[in-house]
C-alpha cells in the first residue's frame, strides 16, 4: 500500500512539474517591431511555419510549439511570449489576411481556436 501511495504521489509531482514548464525564453529579446515592419523577414518566418521555406533557429522553436500554444492559449509561454503571441496574431489578422488564412488552414483546420483569436484580436494592430 505504501508503494502505491508513493507511486501516485510521484505521478502527481511529475504532472505538476510538467504543467508549470515554460517555453525557453532564449528568443524573448527578438524585436517584434522589426519583424512586423520588415515584410521580407515576416514572410520568411511565415513560410517556415507553412513548410514553404527554410527555418531559422527561432522559426524552428516557434514551429515546435505553435500547436500547444494555440490549444492552451499560450499557457506555457513566458509573459513576453504571451504579449508577442497576441501582437503577431493581431497583426496577421489585420494586415496579412492571406497568410493568416493559410496558417489557420494548416494549424487549425477545424477552426477550433481561430474564431476566438479573430474575435479578440481583430482590432489589435501591431
Amino acid at each position: 500500500m505504501k508503494v502505491l501511495v508513493c507511486f501516485l504521489l510521484a505521478l502527481v509531482i511529475i504532472a505538476q512539474a510538467r504543467s508549470n514548464r515554460k517555453y525557453t525564453s532564449r528568443y524573448d529579446n527578438i524585436d517584434l517591431d522589426d519583424v512586423l515592419a520588415n515584410r521580407r523577414l515576416l514572410v520568411s518566418y511565415i513560410k517556415c511555419l507553412l513548410d514553404l521555406g527554410k527555418c531559422s533557429s527561432e522559426g524552428k522553436e516557434l514551429k515546435s510549439h505553435i500547436n500547444d500554444a494555440l490549444e492552451d492559449n499560450c499557457a506555457q509561454c513566458t509573459d513576453v511570449q504571451k504579449s508577442g503571441f497576441r501582437r503577431v496574431i493581431g497583426h496577421l489578422i489585420n494586415h496579412e489576411k492571406d497568410y493568416w488564412g493559410k496558417l489557420t488552414a494548416k494549424y487549425d483546420p477545424e477552426r477550433k481556436y481561430v474564431l476566438k483569436y479573430e474575435r479578440d484580436l481583430r482590432e489589435i494592430s501591431a
